[in-house]
């Protein structure tokens, strides 16, 4: 094996705001930096400061500077959430700094932006990618998108799947007439749904359920606070409890606590979250374009398009009145548990994509 200081294994891993942030492509992140590190890489962690994906002129002139001032000769990875509004950050980097991309979802597809917003966010993220030797995505439903949108040719595209950590396997015991314990795990923004789910639930007062909600409210206030104000109709009060962002020790223990995980996402790249849910053998109500579809095995969930609120809502009834049901769908899940990658193969992958990436020509 090469030694630590072999310069075929030293990279830059750039990414915007603080990576400490409580988010799926944040926890990739993290999790891809350490396993590269545990692989004997040199991985030099660069912020390029917050703000993104809507950096202004002097934010964005400060991250040009930053990747400017680069050492030569070694690879930077540049997260999607900055590189999408960096559309330059190729010509910065020069053809001695190899720019390999990490797209988690295109930026266009998050939800609730303006029409101009969306046409902007394109239009700067294929051109930044336009210039990358290679780009890794975690699901072959954003190699395609990327592909078929963003003009990415397929053989610069690697897919890495996300790891997830092994979870016991412990039988949920719970009393017959005790309320189902629901979970949707995901920052309290548009593109996340939780209005739809609250829309559903708003119509099932006569049922024993109780919802928690694990993710941050600071990403998009507007939206947590219309979120907040549905969970204090005369239908809902009492029923939900928002945790907030939560470390993995106490994401963990919710997943464990569970009955059902459900989530209306709108649209995901891959959604973490899902496998994390599958990892702790709890079936699973979802909505979402992307590869939510790809996530979710038919023998561990149930996934409806997100326009399609009346079935969504209606098995999310069915779900709540019947543990059979629950029950056929979490074995299907502890099943689906055993196929999934772990994070020490993730980064193997990851590692393998910059070593092919750099290796071809500009």
């Amino acid at each position: 094996m090469p030694p630590q200081g072999d310069p075929r294994r030293h990279l830059v891993f750039a990414y915007p705001g603080d990576i400490e942030t409580p988010s799926g492509g944040y926890e990739y992140d993290r999790r891809i930096i350490a396993g590269l590190t545990a692989l004997g890489w040199r991985v030099e962690a660069l912020s390029v400061g917050p703000g993104f994906p809507f950096p202004g002129a002097q934010r964005r002139d400060a991250a040009h500077a930053q990747l400017g001032g680069l050492p030569p000769d070694v690879p930077v990875i540049i997260d999607g959430l900055a590189l999408g509004a960096l559309p330059e950050a190729g010509e910065v980097l020069g053809p001695r700094r190899p720019l390999i991309g990490l797209v988690h979802h295109p930026l266009a597809l998050e939800s609730g932006l303006s029409p101009e917003a969306e046409k902007a966010l394109r239009a700067s993220e294929r051109a930044a990618l336009s210039h990358a030797r290679g780009v890794i995505v975690p699901s072959p439903a954003t190699a395609e998108v990327l592909a078929q949108d963003y003009a990415v040719a397929p053989e610069r595209i690697a897919i890495v799947e996300p790891g997830t950590d092994r979870a016991p396997q412990t039988p949920r015991n719970r009393a017959p007439d005790a309320p189902v314990r629901l979970l949707a795990v995901g920052s309290l923004v548009p593109r996340k749904g939780h209005e739809m789910l609250l829309s559903a639930l708003s119509g099932m007062s006569d049922l024993a359920w109780h919802l928690g909600i694990a993710g941050s409210p600071d990403f998009d206030p507007a939206c947590a606070e219309c979120v907040r104000v549905m969970a204090q109709s005369p239908s809902l009060a009492g029923r939900i409890t928002f945790h907030g962002a939560v470390d993995r020790e106490t994401l963990d223990a919710l997943y464990e606590a569970a009955d059902l995980f459900v989530l209306a996402s709108r649209y995901e790249g891959y959604g973490m979250v899902f496998a994390e849910a599958i990892a702790h053998g709890l079936p699973i109500l979802a909505t979402g374009n992307g590869a939510v579809s790809r996530t979710v095995p038919k023998e561990a969930g149930m996934v409806f398009d997100p326009l399609d609120e009346a079935g969504f809502s209606q098995s999310l009834r069915r779900l709540i009145m019947q543990a059979p049901l629950r029950e056929s769908l979490a074995a299907g899940a502890r099943e689906a548990a055993e196929r999934l990658r772990d994070w020490p193969d993730a980064a193997r992958a990851f590692a393998a994509a910059i070593t092919q990436f750099r290796e071809t020509s500009s």
